[in-house]
């Protein structure tokens, strides 16, 4: 795909970068630094959106003769008292909590993606609904065991071993990798 401006991806995930490379054969990758704590909020829609402004905005600011593709993936479940955010295990005991609580559920991963160049901002959401199936605790710790989900909002990765945890998506797959690929090169024909 030809683009007007060199690219850069405010994102330091090395699935976000496998991802864009299919459609961009070459990028700069310069991570935003923002402090997420402070623009997470109980709506997931919300906190995805505003991380992937808030990380093109601030890596724009340094580049602003770049097309700059911020993104931000939030895993959520709905509880009682509305969308309780899960983010990255903080250590193995909360992985095995979070996983433990996917067990035999739907949650969603909604992707917070921005794009801002030269032309101006664009800011998106993609959701998918994700269903697990019901997983033993030996299944749980053979997973953590691997340390793949330690770096991971939700604490799985599609991409990895927990495939096999997953009973259904409904939705865009790479959405829950970290780029929702089709929306993205939509807005890139656009940018």
């Amino acid at each position: 795909m030809r683009l007007k401006y060199p690219v850069i991806l405010a994102s330091a995930s090395p699935r976000r970068q496998e991802l864009l490379l299919q459609l961009v054969p070459e990028f700069k990758v310069v991570p935003a630094d923002v402090d997420e704590d402070g623009m997470t909020c109980d709506d997931p829609h919300q906190t995805a959106l505003r991380l992937a402004r808030e990380k093109a905005l601030a890596v724009f600011a340094l580049h602003p003769d770049h097309l700059v593709i911020g993104g931000d993936t939030v895993v959520a479940l709905k509880g009682d008292s509305g969308w309780r955010l899960l983010g990255k295990p903080l250590d193995v005991a909360d992985a095995h909590r979070i996983l433990r609580e996917l067990s035999g559920r739907t949650h969603i991963v909604v992707t917070g993606l921005a794009l801002r160049s030269p032309r101006g901002l664009r800011a998106l959401t993609e959701t998918t609904e994700v269903t697990f199936r019901d997983l033993r605790d030996d299944e749980i710790q053979s997973y953590i065991a691997t340390g793949q989900p330690m770096d991971k909002a939700g604490a799985y990765g599609l991409q990895d071993d927990s495939h096999s945890f997953i009973e259904g998506v409904k939705g865009s797959v790479t959405n829950v990798i970290g780029l929702p690929m089709e929306v993205l090169e939509e807005a890139l024909r656009d940018a």
